[in-house]
């Protein structure tokens, strides 16, 4: 199978429940934004922000080491024992030690919701060792099966806990804890995970080696943090928790495009990794790259346009000043992907150090910004902020990666996407009925016309697929 039809195959894989599930959890956001107030919406986005602080801490990031070591070794299932024996014993050791060091620092807190983080972060944890075990094996399969069970039954779980039993902030966290823990079972059991974690194969070795490779990520996963979360904590020490909620409503979008973006990322990341010593990688990858900026800068204008109609059904009432922070977060994320294809190269390197280093400088930024601005322009000085990081990130690691790699992007479809963007923005905020349509519909055209090409590659490639597996090839 060439390099496009095994992208395009994994991506698929990984995409297709996904996808669905954070559809019908996107649609679900009128629910929860009617249900919930501001301030239950902030506090539940508050320790989900929470556990995703601690989490990289906790782990060491030896995740993201057990995908990047076992896409190595995918033929040797000695080697891929002694991998995932040797993390799963420092995670469950890791995990005990936090435990312990969870419930006496908790002693002296004071918050009702401090239990629901410490399961939370738990569940968290194991499903995230699991899920980058079944990926490093090249197992998308049970990856993509697996990550479904998680948004559907944390979906089931909040309809019923909230709506149902009227648990407001607590079942929306319980669902959580409960949904993880589904996925840990599923791959422990399909994947066979207690056939291969045999106490025989621990290795110091491999463990000094995983942890060399996850221990710069630590710094950069905290970084992230800060650019993806502190801005929550701020607004809400200097502002207040129902601010938070706004916030974190107007991130849903985004949120859901981000998503959308890190499922294909995956499967790229995998493929830059499996092919970035060929020959002919620099022409592969920039071909792609192009292809992908081009497809997610028009998704995220698309989404932006349809804003104005869709918001006021989408939203409550309370959460409409989320309204005005959307296109700054979409355009935002748009940087976010240009980082996300550069960072695929520093991967396939192992260079995790400098990507590190980027997302601490910017992350610095990051709280510069807000802390100058958000008593003067308010949650303007979060969103903005994002924007202006991620954008310095961007542009520092497309020109950084060329030391590994002559990343191009073409000129024309640059140009294309900053004039299609201005006028996109301008339109949401002047917010005419008439020239709201005319934006959506030249999105739309624009869209097809510049993607086209790259959609009937898509379609040859499945076509091609269809025909081997008829003819039993």
């Amino acid at each position: 199978m060439n390099r496009e039809k095994q992208l395009i195959k994994n991506t698929a894989i990984i995409s297709f429940g996904k996808i669905c599930t954070q559809l019908i959890s996107f649609f679900l956001l009128p629910l929860y934004t009617t249900i919930l107030t501001t301030e239950e919406y902030g506090i539940v986005d508050l320790v989900n922000t929470i556990v995703q602080l601690f989490l990289p801490i906790v782990t060491l990031q030896i995740e993201q080491s057990i995908f990047r070591y076992l896409v190595d070794c995918r033929n040797d299932k000695n080697k891929t024992n002694e991998i995932i024996t040797s993390s799963i014993v420092f995670v469950l050791v890791a995990l005990i030690i936090y435990l312990i060091v969870y419930c006496v620092v908790s002693i002296f807190i004071v918050n009702e919701y401090k239990y629901y983080l410490m399961i939370n972060l738990l569940a968290t944890a194991l499903s995230s060792v699991f899920l980058q075990i079944s990926r490093g094996e090249g197992d998308n399969t049970r990856y993509a099966i697996a990550s479904f069970l998680t948004a559907l039954f944390t979906i089931l779980f909040n309809i019923y806990f909230i709506v149902v039993l009227k648990l407001g902030v607590y079942g929306m966290l319980l669902a959580s804890f409960l949904a993880n823990i589904i996925c840990v079972m599923y791959l422990f059991i399909k994947k066979k995970i207690y056939q291969k974690f045999r106490l025989k194969y621990f290795k110091k070795s491999i463990l000094k080696k995983l942890i060399s490779y996850s221990i710069p990520l630590i710094p950069n996963s905290i970084s992230w943090w800060i650019l993806n979360a502190s801005d929550r904590l701020l607004v809400t020490y200097l502002i207040n928790v129902g601010t938070t909620g706004v916030l974190s409503v107007a991130n849903k979008f985004p949120g859901v495009y981000m998503n959308i973006y890190t499922l294909f990322n995956m499967a790229w990341t995998e493929s830059v990794t499996l092919y970035i010593n060929d020959r002919d990688n620099e022409k592969y990858i920039s071909n792609i790259s192009n292809i992908i900026i081009k497809l997610f800068s028009f998704i995220s204008f698309i989404i932006i346009a349809i804003m104005p109609f869709a918001f006021k059904y989408m939203v409550n009432d309370k959460f409409t000043d989320a309204y005005n922070q959307i296109p700054i977060l979409m355009i935002a994320s748009i940087f976010n992907v240009l980082i996300g294809l550069c960072s695929t190269v520093y991967i396939a390197k192992k260079d995790t150090k400098e990507i590190a280093k980027t997302s601490i400088i910017t992350a610095i930024l990051n709280l510069i910004i807000d802390l100058s601005l958000i008593k003067v322009i308010g949650l303007y000085a979060a969103t903005l902020s994002t924007l202006i990081a991620y954008m310095v990130m961007a542009i520092y690691r497309y020109h950084d990666v060329k030391k590994y790699i002559n990343l191009n992007f073409k000129m024309n479809n640059i140009i294309l996407i900053i004039f299609v963007g201005f006028f996109v923005i301008v339109s949401y905020y002047i917010n005419i009925f008439y020239l709201n349509i005319i934006s959506l519909i030249v999105c739309i055209i624009l869209a097809t016309l510049c993607n086209i090409d790259s959609l009937k590659m898509f379609i040859n490639i499945f076509k091609k697929n269809l025909k081997l597996k008829e003819k039993g090839l």
